[in-house]
């Protein structure tokens, strides 16, 4: 099945309220252009996703998953996903990686906010402990496989988005600002 279109400003047709045909119009007050339904006058303000996050650390190791599902299959990640209407963002990083992994894990506070021109998603992700005997365990239908990387361990080069490579440079760098030590080198685009 090939993809269909991407969700952005320019591919809104419809109202969601009323179902009328959406036009580009400059809207007050930033006179900025947004679709707006020709019908009731709703302006369709697109907002990014919000994605959330943990890098499950035990003993020195991040736990990373393999992807088992699009868009890139087969990379690794942190466990994450989108969270849903009215979650709290806490709680949502804490779901994802209850699903993805099996573990019930606590924050250890936010490690980083990223996000990227052009990119539909904000990812925040938290630092988090694995608690001792805990095993993680891949649910089948997301992820592959799970496996615990050191620092210098890390599978640079296989990494599933930019926001993957970011977050686990600001993780290796410790508390404080990032040491700038980019192992592949290129920064990365997209999310």
């Amino acid at each position: 099945m090939a993809p269909g279109p991407d969700l952005d400003p320019g591919t809104l047709r419809f109202c969601p309220l009323c179902g009328g045909g959406l036009e580009r119009r400059v809207v007050p007050p930033d006179d900025r252009e947004h679709p707006v339904c020709a019908g009731c006058s709703f302006v369709f303000y697109l907002h990014p996703k919000l994605v959330a996050g943990t890098v499950p650390v035990r003993g020195g190791r991040v736990l990373l998953t393999r992807r088992a599902i699009e868009p890139s299959r087969g990379l690794w990640t942190f466990p994450g996903g989108y969270v849903d209407w009215g979650e709290d963002v806490r709680e949502a990083a804490r779901r994802e990686t209850r699903e993805e992994v099996g573990l019930d894990l606590d924050l250890d506070g936010l490690l980083g906010v990223y996000s990227y021109r052009g990119a539909p998603v904000v990812i925040v992700v938290f630092r988090a402990r694995v608690p001792e005997g805990a095993e993680a365990v891949a649910n089948a239908s997301e992820v592959l496989e799970t496996a615990y990387f050191h620092p210098d361990e890390i599978p640079w080069e296989e990494l599933a988005f930019p926001s993957t490579r970011e977050a686990l440079l600001d993780w290796s760098a410790g508390p404080g600002l990032r040491a700038g030590r980019d192992p592949a080198g290129d920064g990365g685009a997209g999310v």
